[in-house]
């Protein structure tokens, strides 16, 4: 680690060792390599005169980059391409007249950005199948486990801690299938000349537009991809970047609303994210537990929504064919988005791996309200023993209002069940109105709504992508 100056923290705390290299320089040129070594075999299909020893040359020395004489001559012409073009050129003398025959610098710089953003989607793909099978599990453990609802912060009908645990996994799949859609899409820009005309092919090629047309499919095939968008200008449209972005985007807002739920859940103390043994919650206050990996993950994220702008707004301004004021933007927005939600993802992974639920606690916080919620069915049970139900329902009001005013004012437990059972209009004794005090009763049907999402569409879900599974996370900080 250098001291004495500034390093990202996307590299030295968050993103993994995977995503790390899939945005390295090592990939971006031995990548450049694959696509010269596809440009030369596919113009060698195509008639040019391209010999198989000097495929084989190339081939050869694909891997083993002579980073020294590129940087040296980057040093002298000040472009990265031709500086690579140079030093592959030193390893192959016999291929150095036709490495990069007929291509811009787009060529290789942007099919290559498109295969290492559909490499990263990958690997961004199989940590969120994870982090959906972990809350899956969760989700099944925790169904039938009464627990107060919330809306607008304030206490509401009871949930199960597992129905809420399918709210954040439902976010999750509509993330993922945005990302199978946006992933699925992606083409190669081909080789489309400086203005996208293809116009120096046309003339390599004689003229042949037969020839012109089947260069960027067969580019295409050698690469991976199905095919290669069928229109450009010098670049493939930077809407593409907006498109990969906002995926990574979506996936940020998911992952900030689990962790914003986690953390309030954490302040009541009803649910926990991993502590270490030696972990140390603040420096001054030695008993605290703070939900430090999700406010990670929040504060991760706010960056990567306000990041998913730049490509949009580069999008906006590309001019005509080509400007370049895409690339130092592009350079930072997008690597650095997929870097932070690749260390949003591991901080999930390990938060839903080690979630710890105090039953005890959830179940305190919800008899202290459930009486207030448990009143409709002491109304009707009231009515059922001969009483009137609208005189019922008057009382019932002015009685919770001063079991509130107990709790509020002078910190009281709940008593609105001893006042009821004290007023003669009820009819109900203390016994009988416990019966109505069981939590299940209220939960509608949340513990099935579980089971039927888990079985509709998580498991099968899970089951298309089981080569994905097992992954876990180690966080470095």
């Amino acid at each position: 680690m250098s001291y004495d100056s500034y390093t990202s923290p996307l590299s030295q705390r968050y993103a993994s060792r995977q995503m790390q290299y899939i945005f390295s320089q090592d990939m971006k040129f031995r990548t450049w390599r694959r696509l010269w070594i596809a440009l030369a075999k596919t113009e060698k299909e195509l008639g040019l005169n391209i010999t198989d020893e000097q495929i084989a040359e190339m081939e050869a020395h694909r891997d083993d980059i002579n980073y020294a004489d590129a940087e040296a001559r980057e040093k002298i012409v000040r472009h990265d391409v031709m500086s690579h073009v140079y030093a592959y050129g030193l390893q192959c003398p016999k291929a150095k007249g036709i490495i990069h025959l007929g291509a811009t610098s787009c060529y290789v710089g942007d099919n290559t950005d498109i295969i290492i953003m559909k490499e990263a989607l990958a690997l961004v793909h199989r940590k969120l199948v994870n982090v959906i099978a972990k809350l899956a599990d969760f989700a099944g453990n925790y169904k039938d486990l009464p627990t107060l609802a919330f809306t607008h912060f304030q206490p509401a009908q009871p949930t199960t801690v597992g129905k809420r645990a399918t709210l954040w996994m439902n976010e999750f799949v509509m993330d993922l299938e945005d990302l199978e859609y946006v992933s699925g899409s992606l083409k190669l820009l081909g080789s489309k000349g400086t203005t996208g005309t293809q116009a120096s092919f046309l003339e390599l090629f004689d003229g042949d537009t037969e020839k012109v047309d089947r260069l960027d499919p067969l580019i295409a095939e050698k690469m991976g991809f199905e095919s290669c968008y069928p229109v450009s200008g010098q670049t493939y449209s930077r809407k593409v970047d907006t498109r990969v972005v906002n995926v990574l985007a979506g996936i940020a807002a998911s992952a900030h609303k689990m962790s914003n739920d986690i953390r309030l859940l954490q302040h009541l103390k009803e649910v926990e994210e991993p502590f270490e043994k030696s972990q140390i919650g603040s420096s001054a206050m030695a008993y605290k537990r703070n939900p430090m990996r999700s406010e990670r993950i929040a504060s991760l994220a706010r960056f990567v929504i306000a990041d998913a702008l730049n490509p949009a707004i580069t999008s906006a301004a590309q001019w005509f064919e080509r400007t370049l004021d895409d690339s130092a933007n592009k350079r930072l927005s997008v690597a650095e988005a997929f870097l932070a939600v690749d260390g949003i993802l591991d901080l999930c992974l390990n938060v839903t791996d080690g979630m710890k639920v105090y039953p005890k606690v959830i179940y305190k916080h919800l008899m202290a309200e459930l009486p207030f919620m448990a009143t409709e069915n002491i109304m009707m049970d009231a009515v059922k023993a001969g009483g009137d139900r609208q005189e019922l329902h008057e009382k019932i009001r002015t009685l919770s209002m001063e079991a509130g005013r107990t709790v509020k004012e002078e910190g009281l437990d709940n008593n609105l069940l001893a006042l009821i059972a004290e007023d003669p209009m009820f009819r109900l004794s203390r016994e009988e109105l416990e019966k109505s005090m069981d939590p299940r009763r209220y939960v509608g049907y949340a513990p099935v709504q579980v089971e039927k999402y888990l079985d509709g569409v998580i498991r099968p879900l899970l089951e298309k992508n089981k080569d994905e599974l097992g992954v876990s996370a180690q966080i470095s900080v």
